[in-house]
């Protein structure tokens, strides 16, 4: 029987949770969902990619959970079970000694909600908890040089929440992290075909309009594509002719919190990195990212250069992954970690 457990980091994400093992690398990315009994709360009946597939078929008395909300733990004990569930299938239960484990977490998750997750995470089987901040992670898994004396600003978009960070000498500088995200631009799709054409869809097929439709900027030649969904006037199946420009109309507000966000943090940079990020320009991480146009729509807001990294919705469990090879990066003090280089 082995006696160390392999240190582990996890990407706890709103949508999805991504797992990496030291030696292995990523070895599970699913959907952050837990499918249980309503009449037993406990009654786990699936987790992650299994729970994703009963959505939609599954009788009444099983209920499909998500533990967080906008990065933060709104359901302590399912999240507990969940992250118990995906490190007992990442490393097994045949080690004498429990794992080191590194999680992701909102550059402004508040120390109540740090001690909850710290806590869940313990009682999921960890050892020792470290805490590493979403943008700094992204800012690792995407290559920029996070030790040195140079100011690296990182929008970090997940599917709850968009952290914003400068980064510089292994910290964070200034930063700032609210909560919408590629969920608020679903939801935004939503609310508009409910309120300007009375057709009611899903949160799937909001996704697929998002990906297929949505723009940051207008188009010059709008396309279109077909969107079914529920007249609300009728309740009878109902289908349109959804456009770029209506997409756009749509998630121009969340967009613009965005914008909102990124300007604050500029605004309370320090000359001297404000310099450095002129030159560098705005680095965009997450899957929130991937939105057509983006990048263009911040550069020409802001009037400086942005650019998208190459696997954007992998550059924090790809960070992670970085410091749980090289663990001896983080302090071992507490639990709210700063990592720091190695001298």
């Amino acid at each position: 029987m082995p006696f160390w457990a392999p240190d582990i980091g996890i990407d706890l994400g709103t949508e999805t949770t991504s797992l990496y093992v030291r030696g292995r690398g990523i070895v599970i990315s699913e959907p952050t969902l837990v499918v249980l009994d309503r009449e037993n709360s406990r009654s786990v009946q699936a987790v992650g990619d299994e729970a994703r597939f009963l959505l939609g078929r599954s009788p009444d008395r099983l209920v499909a959970v998500s533990p967080l909300k906008n990065g933060q733990v709104s359901d302590f004990d399912m999240t507990e079970l969940m992250l118990r569930y995906f490190i007992r299938k990442a490393v097994g239960v045949s080690y004498l000694s429990r794992p080191r484990i590194i999680v992701s977490v909102p550059c402004g998750l508040d120390d109540v909600n740090r001690k909850a997750l710290t806590e869940a995470v313990r009682l999921a089987g960890a050892k020792h908890v470290f805490l590493i901040e979403k943008p700094f992670a992204s800012a690792i898994g995407s290559g920029l040089p996070v030790y040195d004396p140079v100011g690296n600003l990182v929008v970090d978009i997940g599917a709850g929440t968009t952290d914003v960070s400068v980064i510089s000498l292994g910290g964070l500088v200034v930063s700032q992290s609210i909560p919408i995200g590629g969920n608020k631009l679903d939801e935004a799709l939503i609310e508009y075909l409910r309120r300007e054409s009375n057709i009611l869809i899903g949160k799937q097929t909001a996704e697929s309009i998002k990906k297929d439709l949505a723009t940051a900027l207008p188009l010059e030649e709008s396309r279109t594509i077909l969107v079914r969904g529920v007249n609300q006037l009728n309740t009878s199946a109902g289908t349109i002719r959804f456009s770029s420009s209506q997409a756009y109309d749509a998630i121009k507000n969340p967009c613009t919190a965005i914008i909102k966000a990124i300007r604050w943090v500029l605004e309370r940079t320090p000359p001297e990195l404000s310099a450095d990020i002129m030159r560098g320009g705005i680095h965009l991480t997450g899957d929130g990212s991937r939105l057509f146009a983006l990048d263009r729509y911040i550069s020409e807001n802001l009037g400086i250069p942005v650019l998208l990294a190459k696997d954007p919705g992998d550059c924090c469990i790809l960070g992670i992954g970085y410091l749980t090879e090289n663990i001896q990066l983080i302090s071992p003090q507490n639990s709210r970690h700063t990592p720091k280089p190695a001298f």
